[in-house]
């Protein structure tokens, strides 16, 4: 922009020394045509003085000649400074176009390098956005892998829960409920010998396989198997207890 206003100062100047140039031109103009009039009264004049009069006529002849060329040659002049004149004019005005177009570029320029300080920032903030996104994705993964883990040690304690309620179950089906043995008269047990009685087979089962089955409820369970490897050893001592109870009732009888 400055390199422009400079060039199209410089052409102002070049035409106002050209417009200088055309004045100095017309005042030799001026001045040759004023000489070639002197030059033709000097002949007329020296015409008049006849014979004392040749030599200056000749002289006054040749300063016409000089006058007239003198008026040719500004007229020359004066043309080519009226074409300069027209160039330098057009050439200013090409310079002043081309100071606009310069001005406009720089302006273009301006708002492209706000453009790429946008771009720049706004690729930082997306680098910075990937990275934590980077860092996420690392975290999912780790949280991926431990749950891996944890569904692994699940299935494996699932497993083994499992082969242990597989195994009461066959522990459970060895026994025998009390609706299998042969009825015996019994003397009726209290309320705590009825909450004491043996678990069937299929309770047994429903506490070893219910849902979310705990340490407590295989505690229970061995409690209730406990208790029925029990009954069957008091069963002998009671049936002898009913068989002295009948002797006796013969005694008093």
């Amino acid at each position: 922009g400055v390199i422009a206003s400079e060039a199209v100062a410089a052409m102002a100047r070049i035409e106002g020394a050209s417009k200088k140039i055309s004045e100095i031109v017309s005042v030799i103009d001026g001045i040759a045509f004023q000489t070639n009039l002197l030059a033709l009264n000097a002949a007329v004049e020296a015409a008049r003085a006849g014979d004392a009069g040749k030599g200056f006529a000749v002289v006054a002849s040749e300063v016409r000649t000089l006058a007239q060329r003198s008026g040719e040659a500004a007229k020359d002049i004066s043309g080519l400074i009226s074409s300069s004149n027209t160039e330098v004019e057009a050439g200013v005005k090409l310079v002043k176009q081309a100071g606009d177009a310069l001005t406009r570029i720089v302006e273009a320029s301006r708002g492209v390098q706000t453009t790429i300080s946008e771009v720049a920032t706004a690729s930082s903030e997306q680098a910075n956005g990937i990275e934590e996104m980077s860092q996420t994705v690392a975290h999912m993964d780790e949280m991926t892998q431990a749950n891996a883990a944890l569904a692994e040690q699940s299935a494996a304690s699932a497993n083994a829960l499992a082969g242990k309620i597989a195994e009461l179950n066959a522990l459970v089906a060895t026994f025998r409920t009390g609706d299998e043995l042969a009825p015996v008269a019994r003397a009726p047990l209290p309320a705590a010998a009825h909450a004491r009685a043996p678990l069937r087979t299929t309770e047994l089962a429903a506490i070893a396989t219910g849902p979310g089955a705990e340490p407590q409820r295989l505690r229970k369970l061995a409690a209730a198997l406990a208790d029925q490897q029990k009954a069957p050893r008091q069963a002998p001592a009671r049936k002898h207890a009913n068989a002295r109870s009948d002797e006796s009732g013969w005694e008093e009888f």
